[in-house]
């Protein structure tokens, strides 16, 4: 006997302890037996059934007005696409190609520290921040790229008062990072930095046995961290310690030492780390056979650093690992993170930009990465040489958006996971030749679906501890906050 209900789509798949994740369109979640799950596809689910109640309230089942449902779950869908209607808010700008250090995972295979046929002039810089300031997003954050940018002072500081003149008209939310390795700052630009609100974003692989292992300099080849150290301290003191932070790539001499480099953020006043994989361009893939890891062992040494990072924040230490955080945002909540890489079509060109020392401009840092291996498929076209129309509205990003929706690539349109991943047609091209890619083969797939794994394994745990971190995490709160709240 059919229960009366309509059932609205979502995703299933088998779990690991024989009951079954099932996930809605617009990112509901429930776990269920698999009794429970055939018998709801049946339509046979009784109202009596302990799930009844709470598959009726996430959408997956209507047994009342189908209209005022699908409305409901209409509006959580538009909320995650939200990020669409903004359009391009990260604008990066590589204002030179130079570097003083010579990095083994180098994904932009940077040059010498002489080679100035690599810097952005003053005059694209100033044109690159003219057309960021198209875009009708009311935010424009521009993140300045390398090389080492500080190098290039020059590009710096004109697109810095550039942007700063046009905004006295715009009143956008205006933004500056620069992405240094600060061991070549002063203390003159640590000031500039501090009195523009321009915030570091720099590198911090580990304590120094693992930073000195692939992050050394060109000239001798000697290793970064004490000098890298001595620079964080004065970059602390002068623009303090909400405009610092750093990003880590992990390698085969950092994977199994996950712990020691949590230890070693926490030890430099660092909330957060983000555990970043091996991307396959530049030095990095020259390098993959020292370099490189399987995505399974990652994944088990991630879950390990997970969990003493969970067990830090019920010692009071409140710490974050964001990629954790930005896949629980998207669990716990409809809104879109603004992460590039899981967004659906991909935010390549849509959310993020980046323009070339030379004004060349690309969809993603990952698709300029692949013009310097010799490839401009994914060229946008210029500042000096197209409108801003025909380069955010031309074939190369109308391409992208046409196929990385995941609700309809192979793979993922039936995947568990769709509601909170998304597409990286950049690197589906360099590894398989098509925007599209096979997901069998992806590591991006790959690495996301395990974590997932992960998370939702402590989900469905449901230990009180573990989910107060979590949601601490999402929210940006204290601990005792959130404890405060359930109690």
């Amino acid at each position: 006997m059919n229960s009366g209900y309509t059932l609205l789509p979502f995703q299933f798949e088998r779990f690991h302890d024989g009951y079954y994740l099932v996930v809605s369109e617009s990112g509901e979640y429930q776990f269920l037996d698999y009794s429970t799950l055939k018998t709801l596809i049946n339509g046979l689910l009784p109202r009596s059934s302990l799930y009844y109640n709470d598959l009726a309230s996430k959408q997956f089942l209507v047994d009342g007005d189908l209209a005022c449902a699908i409305d409901m779950t209409s509006t959580r869908y538009r909320t995650r696409k939200r990020f669409i209607c903004n359009f391009t808010a990260l604008h990066m700008l590589v204002i030179t190609l130079r570097c003083n250090q010579d990095c083994k995972y180098c994904q932009v295979s940077a040059e010498s520290d002489i080679a100035h046929q690599f810097d952005m002039s003053p005059e694209v810089a100033e044109r690159a921040v003219e057309y960021a300031f198209l875009s009708p997003s009311p935010t424009i954050k521009i993140e300045f790229q390398g090389g080492e940018p500080t190098l290039n002072w020059k590009a710096l500081t004109a697109a810095v008062t550039r942007a700063e003149e046009i905004n006295l008209k715009e009143k956008k939310d205006l933004e500056f990072v620069v992405c240094t390795n600060l061991t070549g700052i002063t203390r003159e630009k640590l000031e500039y930095f501090r009195d523009h609100r321009i915030s570091i974003s720099t590198s911090l692989d580990g304590p120094q046995h693992i930073q000195d292992k692939n992050r050394i300099f060109r000239a001798g080849g000697n290793g970064t961290h004490k000098i890298f150290e001595d620079r964080l301290r004065e970059a602390l003191e002068i623009c303090g310690r909400e405009a610092v932070n750093a990003l880590m790539t992990t390698t085969a001499d950092s994977v199994d030492f996950l712990k020691d480099v949590v230890d070693e953020y926490v030890s430099k006043g660092f909330s957060g780390i983000f555990f970043r994989t091996l991307n396959p361009y530049g030095l990095a893939s020259q390098n993959e056979k020292n370099l490189n890891y399987t995505m399974g062992h990652f994944a088990q040494r991630y879950e390990e650093a997970l969990d003493y990072i969970i067990q830090l924040n019920l010692r009071g230490i409140f710490f974050v690992e964001f990629f954790a955080s930005l896949l629980l945002s998207r669990i716990f909540t409809p809104f879109s993170t603004g992460f590039v890489d899981l967004q659906s079509p991909s935010g390549a060109g849509i959310s993020g930009v980046i323009y070339d020392f030379n004004g060349d401009v690309y969809p993603a840092d990952e698709a300029r990465m692949i013009a310097r291996m010799g490839d401009k498929r994914f060229l946008m076209g210029n500042v000096f040489q197209n409108k801003y129309e025909e380069i955010f509205g031309g074939p190369v990003i109308r391409e992208i958006v046409a196929k990385s929706c995941i609700e309809s690539l192979p793979g993922c349109a039936s995947c568990v996971y769709q509601a909170y991943c998304g597409a990286d047609p950049i690197r589906n091209y360099l590894e398989t030749g098509d925007i599209v890619g096979k997901r069998p083969a992806s590591g991006f797939c790959e690495k996301n679906k395990l974590i997932l794994d992960i998370l939702f394994r402590k989900i469905k745990a449901d230990d009180n501890d573990t989910i107060d971190v979590f949601w601490s995490w999402v929210t940006k709160r204290p601990l005792s906050d959130i404890r405060g709240c359930s109690a």
